[in-house]
C-alpha cells in the first residue's frame, strides 16, 4: 500500500479498517451502468439510508471499450463522476474492474472480439490477453487510484478477476500475480482481493502474495448448515490472520445474520439495489435447459427494485446496520464459535449455531427460524434473574421465533461504554442504539429484557411487540439504578423511505404509427464461408445471411446462436435458440436461405455443455454444411475397459451393447471410421446421457447430451474410443455424416449503432389500431405515444418479439408467446423500463414476426407509471 492509503485503510483480523475504525460493515451491490445517469445520486442515497457503508461496483471492460481501441467514459459511462457521487453520499466502494466480472452481463465483460485474435485464450497467463487486459487497467486503474480512500475519493478495496476457481486456468498463480503487478503499478494502495465462487481460496487466488481472499457464498436460506460452513472459512483465514471477507451472497437479512454469527467481517449480498440491462446487454448463461437468456429486468428480488423504489427487506436492512454500528468495535473483534445447546426451539433451525464472543464482553447468539411458520425458542436465564417469559421464570426464558427470521440474542453486554451503568444481561430484541439517555431495541415480536448491577442486582421486562410508529418505552430499576428502554418497530428504524404509492391501473396504448422505414438497408458483401458477427464488427447487435441452396438436400448448422431466423425462399420457419447446438434443416426444393442471427448476449459463465454458452464463444450463424452422406456405424465396435472382463483379442459389440454386473463403471469401445480422408465429416452419438469420452487420433473431447456431436476435419476418424459409465439397457447409437461447406454468402452486418441510428430517423407512416395482425417473417417500425413519467412497459401479442428504443437507447427486448422462446431467468422478462429522463412522449418498436402454431399478433402496450 502507498503511506497514504495505509493509514487510511486496513485489512486485519477485525474487518476492512477505515481510519482506525473497526466496525462489520455490510455492503450493497450498485451498478451504475444498470441504472440511467440521471437516478445515480438518488440510487446512492437510497442505499445510504439503508445503513449500508459500503457498495461494490463492477466496472464492465466491454461497456467502457465499445470498439477494439474505442473508449467511453462519458454521460451514462463516466465511471469517476459515479464515484465521486458515491463519496458525496457517505459510501466507499469496493471496485471490481474484472477483467472478467460474470454480473450476468454480456460476456462477463469480457470484449466481443478477443477470441479473433488466433492463440489468445481467455482468463490465462498468456501474453495476448494480458496485452488487452493491461490496456483496459491503463484505462481504468488511473481512476481507480485517484478515488482512494485516503485520497479524498470512495474507494477502499479493488477486487481482480472473479470467481477465478469456477475456470480451468492454467497457471493461477501466473496470472493473478500479474494482474496484481498491474494494480501496484498504477498506484493502487488499497487493498486487492480476489473472490472464491466456490470456496477454493488457491483457484481463487493463486496464492499470490498481496491479493487477500474473499468468497462468494450462496446458500439456501432455508439450510440448517449455513454455520458451519462459514466457520469453516472464518478459521481458514483467521490462520492468515484475515478477515472473512463475503463478498457476494443472499439477500436475506435473516441469513445476513447468521453469516455475521458465524464469524463474517464484510457482508456483501448481491445485488441489493437492483437495476436494468439497457442496450444488448444481457448475458447468455446456463440458468436454463441448460442455457438460457438473461431479462434486461436484472432483479433478484433485493431491497430496492430495479427503478429504486424500496422493498420490506429494506427495514431489515437498517435494522442490522444499526446493530452492527451499536456494537461497533466489540462486534469486529469478536470471535466465532459453535453454541451447542445454547437453545431450544420447537421449528426447524440450524444445525450448528454460531455465537460470537464480544471483545471486553458478551456474546451474541444466533437463533434462526428455517420455515415460514411462526415458532417459540427456549433460553436459559441469565443466573440469579428472576426472568419473565412464557416457560420457568427461574431457569428458562420462553419467546416468539418469528418466521423466515434469525435473532440475534444479546448476553452479558457491558455499558460503561456507552455511559451507561451495569450490564445487559440478556435482550431477545436488536440493540440499536445505546447512549446515556438509555438503550433502544427493534423487534417485531414481544421480546425479553434483563439488564444488572454489579451487585447481582437485576431488572427485568417483558417488552411488547411495537407497531409502526408506536414505540414501546419501558423504565427498569435495580438497586437504585435506572435505565430507560424504547422498543422500535423494524420500520421505524433509521431513516426510513418513502413507500412507493399504489401502481396504477395502466394506460392500455391502442394506437401506433407502422413507419415507412426499413429495418435493414440491405448492402451485402459476398462471403465465401458465413463469417461470424464479431469478425464483421457487429459485438452486438445482429447480421443477415443469404446463400442458394438449390440441389441441396438437407444442411448443418453448427454453432448457430444466439437467436436465428431462418427463411428458405418464402417459407419463414420457427426460430432457433439452441446455444449453438447441431441443427439439422432440410431444405429440399428450396432454392434461397436468408437467415437473421441476432445476438442476445455472450455467454457470462463457461459451460462446455453447449457451444454458445461456453467464455468467448462467437456469434453468428456458425458453420454451415451440406450433408452429402449417411452411414451408420452402431456396430463393430471393439469393447475394453474395466466395466468388462473380456479377453484378447477383443469381441466387437454394438455400441454400448457390452452386458456387464460392474454398473457405472467406464466401458471403452473403439473402432476406426469409414472417413474418406478429403472429407469433413460429422459423428452424432443418439442417446448420451450425461456426457461421454470421446478420443480421436489421440486427442481427448467430451460430448454431451445436449450437444452430442463432433466435428471431424478430413483425414480425423481412423481411430475412435468412446468411453462411457455402464448401464444396462442403454441404446447409444452412432451415425457418420460428410459434409461440404456451403459456400457464396451474401452478409449484411448490423452492429447495434445501425440500430439505433435507424431507431432515430425521422420517419412518417400509417396509423394503425392495436392489435394488429402480422404475417411470419414480417418486421417493421412502430412508433407509439407514451403518457409522461418513469414507465413499466408490457407488451401483449404473440408469436412476436418486440425491441424499444427511446432516449438513444435500447430499452429492451421482449419476446412473446412463442414456443420457440427459451428461459428467461433474473428479472421479469416481459417488463421493459423507461426511465422517466428518456420520455419524449414516443417510443419507437422494432417488431418482428414468428412463425410458431398461432398466427402472429402485435397487442397493445400497457403503460404504467412507476417511482423513480
Amino acid at each position: 500500500m502507498t503511506e497514504t492509503t495505509a493509514t487510511a485503510v486496513a485489512l486485519g483480523p477485525s474487518g476492512l479498517v477505515l481510519d482506525g475504525g473497526e466496525q462489520v460493515r455490510l455492503c450493497a451491490s450498485l451498478f451504475y451502468f444498470r441504472i440511467p445517469r440521471e437516478s445515480w445520486a438518488a440510487r446512492l442515497e437510497a442505499v445510504r439510508a439503508s445503513g449500508y457503508d459500503l457498495i461494490d461496483v463492477y466496472v464492465p471492460w466491454n461497456f467502457h471499450e465499445v470498439a477494439p481501441g474505442r473508449w467511453d467514459f462519458e454521460g451514462r459511462r463516466d465511471v469517476a463522476a459515479f464515484l465521486d457521487l458515491a463519496h458525496a453520499a457517505g459510501l466507499r466502494v469496493i471496485a471490481r474492474p474484472g477483467p472478467y466480472i460474470c454480473s450476468e452481463w454480456d460476456g462477463g465483460a469480457l470484449p466481443a472480439w478477443l477470441t479473433l485474435e488466433e492463440g489468445l485464450r481467455l482468463r490465462q497467463a498468456e501474453p495476448r490477453y494480458l496485452a488487452h487486459v493491461e490496456a483496459w487497467f491503463d484505462q481504468v486503474l488511473p481512476l481507480l487510484a485517484a478515488r482512494e480512500h485516503g485520497r479524498g475519493g470512495a474507494v477502499v478495496a479493488v477486487q481482480l478477476e472473479n470467481e477465478l476457481d469456477f475456470f480451468d486456468c492454467a497457471d493461477r498463480a501466473g496470472y493473478v500475480g500479474r494482474l496484481r503487478d498491474l494494480a501496484l503499478r498504477h498506484g493502487i494502495g488499497v487493498p486487492l482481493v480476489a473472490c472464491a465462487g466456490q470456496g477454493d481460496l488457491t483457484g481463487a487466488t493463486g496464492d499470490v502474495d498481496g491479493v487477500a481472499p474473499a468468497f462468494n457464498f450462496y446458500p439456501d436460506d432455508r439450510s440448517a448448515f449455513v454455520e458451519p460452513e462459514v466457520r469453516r472459512y472464518a478459521d481458514l483465514v483467521a490462520g492468515r490472520g484475515l478477515p472473512l471477507l463475503v463478498t457476494e451472497t443472499n439477500r436475506l437479512h435473516a441469513t445476513l445474520r447468521r453469516l455475521v454469527v458465524s464469524g463474517a467481517k464484510v457482508v456483501a449480498p448481491y445485488l441489493q439495489a437492483s437495476g436494468y440491462d439497457f442496450g444488448w446487454t444481457p448475458s447468455v448463461g446456463n440458468w436454463g435447459d441448460p442455457g438460457g437468456f438473461m431479462s434486461h429486468d436484472y432483479d433478484f428480488g433485493g431491497y430496492l427494485d430495479p427503478v429504486g423504489a424500496p422493498r420490506p427487506e429494506h427495514a431489515e436492512a437498517r435494522v442490522l446496520a444499526a446493530v452492527l454500528r451499536t456494537l461497533g468495535p466489540a462486534l469486529a473483534r469478536a470471535s466465532a464459535e459453535a453454541a451447542p445447546g445454547a437453545f431450544t426451539a420447537d421449528v426447524a433451525t440450524s444445525a450448528s449455531p454460531s455465537r460470537l464472543l464480544l471483545d471486553g464482553g458478551g456474546e451474541l447468539l444466533g437463533i434462526p427460524n428455517l420455515t415460514e411458520e411462526a415458532g417459540t425458542v427456549t433460553l436459559p436465564a441469565p443466573a440469579s434473574a428472576s426472568a419473565p417469559g412464557d416457560g420457568d421464570a427461574s431457569a428458562q426464558i420462553t419467546v416468539p421465533l418469528p418466521p423466515a427470521s434469525c435473532l440475534l440474542v444479546l448476553r452479558d453486554l457491558p455499558l460503561a461504554s456507552y455511559g451507561l451503568p451495569g450490564t445487559l444481561r440478556l435482550t431477545t430484541a436488536d440493540l440499536v442504539g445505546a447512549g446515556p439517555d438509555g438503550l433502544t431495541l427493534s423487534a417485531r415480536a414481544k421480546s425479553v429484557i434483563i439488564l444488572g448491577m454489579p451487585d447481582g442486582d437485576v431488572a427485568a421486562a417483558d417488552l411488547a411487540a411495537p407497531a409502526p410508529g408506536a414505540p414501546v418505552r419501558a423504565t427498569l430499576e435495580a438497586g437504585g439504578t435506572t435505565w430507560d428502554v424504547v422498543v422500535l418497530h423494524p420500520d421505524d428504524v433509521g431513516d426510513p423511505l418513502a413507500a412507493p404509492p399504489a401502481e396504477g391501473a395502466p394506460v392500455l396504448i391502442g394506437t401506433a404509427t407502422r413507419l415507412d422505414l426499413g429495418t435493414r438497408t440491405g448492402a451485402t458483401a459476398r462471403h465465401d464461408l458465413p463469417p461470424s458477427s464479431e469478425a464483421l464488427g457487429v459485438y452486438r447487435g445482429r447480421t443477415h445471411y443469404g446463400a442458394d441452396v438449390e440441389g441441396l438436400t438437407e444442411l448443418l448448422l453448427q454453432g448457430a446462436s444466439d437467436i436465428v431466423d431462418l427463411t428458405l425462399d418464402d417459407d419463414v420457419r420457427p426460430a432457433l435458440a439452441r446455444f449453438g447446438a447441431s441443427v439439422l434443416v432440410p431444405v429440399a426444393g428450396a432454392r434461397r436461405l436468408e437467415a437473421t442471427v441476432e445476438t442476445w448476449g455472450h455467454a457470462n459463465f463457461d459451460d462446455a455443455r453447449l457451444p454458445a454458452l461456453r467464455t468467448g464463444s462467437l456469434r453468428g450463424l456458425g458453420r454451415v454444411w451440406s450433408v452429402v452422406g449417411r452411414e451408420d456405424v452402431s456396430a463393430l465396435w471393439e469393447v475394453s475397459g474395466e466395466g468388462t472382463w473380456s479377453g484378447d483379442p477383443a469381441p466387437l459389440r454394438t455400441l454400448t451393447g457390452w452386458s456387464s454386473t460392474r454398473v457405472g463403471a467406464p466401458v471403452t469401445y473403439r473402432r476406426g471410421l469409414p472417413v474418406d480422408g478429403r472429407s469433413h465429416h460429422a459423428l452424432h452419438l443418439d442417446g448420451v446421457e450425461g456426457s461421454a469420452q470421446v478420443v480421436v487420433d489421440g486427442v481427448t473431447h467430451a460430448v454431451t447430451q445436449d450437444e452430442p456431436w463432433l466435428s471431424l476435419a478430413p483425414g480425423e476418424g481412423s481411430d475412435v474410443a468412446i468411453t462411457v459409465p455402464h448401464r444396462p439397457g442403454a441404446g447409444l447409437r452412432a451415425e457418420l455424416l460428410r459434409l461440404e461447406p456451403v459456400r457464396g454468402w451474401d452478409v449484411e452486418p448490423q452492429p447495434d449503432d445501425a440500430l439505433l441510428e435507424l431507431a432515430a430517423t425521422g420517419a412518417t407512416g400509417e396509423r394503425v389500431s392495436l392489435p394488429l395482425d402480422l404475417s411470419p417473417g414480417d418486421e417493421a417500425w412502430f412508433d407509439a405515444e407514451v403518457p409522461a413519467g418513469g414507465l413499466s412497459l408490457r407488451f401483449e401479442g404473440r408469436q412476436v418479439r418486440v425491441s424499444a428504443f427511446a432516449g438513444g437507447e435500447l430499452l429492451g427486448r421482449a419476446w412473446l408467446d412463442d414456443p420457440a422462446r427459451p428461459r428467461f431467468t433474473g428479472g421479469d422478462a416481459t417488463r421493459l423500463w423507461l426511465p422517466a429522463a428518456w420520455n419524449t412522449g414516443t417510443i419507437r418498436l422494432m417488431v418482428r414476426a414468428t412463425r410458431g402454431e398461432v398466427p402472429p399478433l402485435l397487442g397493445r402496450v400497457r403503460a404504467t407509471v412507476v417511482q423513480e
